[in-house]
């Protein structure tokens, strides 16, 4: 694999890896290379258990970390499933893998457990690759190594453009992945995606590491690698767009009704949510709490396009909402488990507010020394928690102990103790 492309790529890194980040890849000393084809051309997709055991031996015998892509298709069909699995390990070259033809991928999970996967913001991905099967033990992931470096755009074809020199075409990332035959510019696309994304890894290793955060990082990856699948979301209606114009409970248990019959019908014909009903037709309907069809089909969203069973349907659910018992209707807003919203700090706990404000003033401004967003170097509810319910006294070590028992990892705290205790410790002698 020493062809003329790899030899332009380590070309490239040499020029432009150790430019500082915030400089936006500028002082590269030439235009972009445009990567318009994947160096061994585009692999035959893999769609049978055959070419898949293949797939498993080359990459398992391959050498290295491997890149690791998935394409989903969220707004054209239900869920988070992937359409394609795009890998590339040196020795191995490139696998297009298409896991509704294969939905079982766990034996190539096993062949790479203890292999440092490399991805592109892991946190999605992750959750459709677990469901084939393939779960990493160790990863890099270059968008969460780009923010902690300082890059102000960390987008993978701004990543691959400043850091390596190369320009991404990335116009097929928001196409129906589910279509089948996936059309042969999106499959080079897709390829392209894992090209470099090794060569991306190891610039961005010596960059982390010549700024002093390549344990930091390490840290986030293997937090990210441990974490355990997240729970499945309580009352997820609750989560309709525009849901916050809507105040009386009997309108709440509408959206209800209306959000989990679309769920249901989504979920039967295999296709975004969005597409059986928008939420904007959602909160319409639960606000103007229509009486029949007729008045439900005046509103925006239930018009010309939807037939007259459709909207007995929808009008159905309503009704089922308008016909339910007090103690039945849901309550106003979710059980807070966590501080109040910081906007209600002023009046419920005057103190608790300046220490917030105190805080945040102090995180933000070892952000921008650190060269990193704040919510990376410490994430904005944790400090919220700590300010709300701080430790007393606030000393090095209590606060150390709050912020490990609300999951910050070993860097942040050793970071962000001494701003954290310097905030805390002012207000509580303001206070006394």
């Amino acid at each position: 694999m020493t062809d003329a492309h790899d030899t332009a790529a380590d070309s490239s890194l040499r020029t432009t890896g150790g430019a500082p980040p915030d400089d936006g890849g500028s002082s590269a000393a030439q235009a972009p290379i445009p990567l318009l084809e994947p160096r061994e051309g585009i692999p035959p997709v893999v769609a049978d258990e055959s070419a898949l055991a293949e797939v498993v031996a080359a990459f398992a015998a391959g050498r290295g970390p491997v890149a690791v892509d998935a394409e989903r298709a969220s707004g054209y069909r239900y869920g988070q499933r992937a359409y394609l699995v795009q890998l590339r390990r040196e020795g191995a070259g490139t696998a297009l893998i298409d896991p509704v033809a294969c939905p079982d991928l766990s034996a190539l999970g096993e062949a790479l457990s203890g292999v440092e996967w490399v991805l592109h913001a892991a946190t999605q991905d992750l959750p459709c690759l677990r469901e084939i099967g393939m779960v990493p033990t160790r990863l890099f992931d270059t968008e969460l190594a780009g923010r902690l470096a300082g890059f102000p755009r960390v987008g993978l074809g701004a990543m691959v453009e400043n850091v390596l020199g190369f320009l991404l075409e990335k116009g097929h990332s928001a196409v129906d992945w589910s279509t089948r035959p996936l059309p042969e510019p999106w499959l080079r696309y897709a390829a392209l995606d894992v090209e470099l994304l090794v060569d991306l890894r190891d610039a961005l290793e010596k960059e982390l590491d010549r700024q002093g955060k390549l344990d930091w990082a390490w840290q986030e990856f293997d937090a990210i690698a441990s974490a355990p699948p997240p729970e499945p979301r309580k009352d997820p209606w609750r989560r309709t767009s525009g849901m916050h114009k809507v105040r009386r409970r009997r309108q709440m248990a509408v959206v209800r009704e209306l959000w989990q019959t679309r769920d249901r019908i989504a979920r039967r014909r295999d296709v975004s949510p969005g597409k059986v009903l928008p939420d904007a037709a959602i909160v319409e309907a639960a606000l103007a709490m229509p009486a029949n069809p007729h008045a439900l089909a005046a509103l925006n969203g239930f018009g010309q396009r939807v037939g007259r069973r459709q909207l007995e349907q929808w009008q159905a659910a309503v009704d089922r909402a308008k016909a339910l018992s007090e103690d039945r209707l849901p309550q106003p807003g979710q059980p807070v488990t966590g501080p109040p919203p910081p906007r209600a700090w002023a009046d419920k706990d005057p103190a608790a507010a300046a220490r917030l404000s105190a805080a945040r003033a102090g995180v933000t401004e070892l952000a921008e020394a650190l060269n990193m967003p704040a919510e990376n170097l410490i994430t904005p509810d944790t400090v919220r928690r700590v300010c709300w319910e701080p430790p007393s006294p606030p000393t090095p070590e209590s606060v150390a102990a709050a912020l490990t028992a609300h999951g910050a990892r070993a860097w942040q705290v050793e970071q962000v103790t001494p701003v954290l205790v310097t905030a805390l410790s002012a207000e509580s002698a303001r206070g006394a």
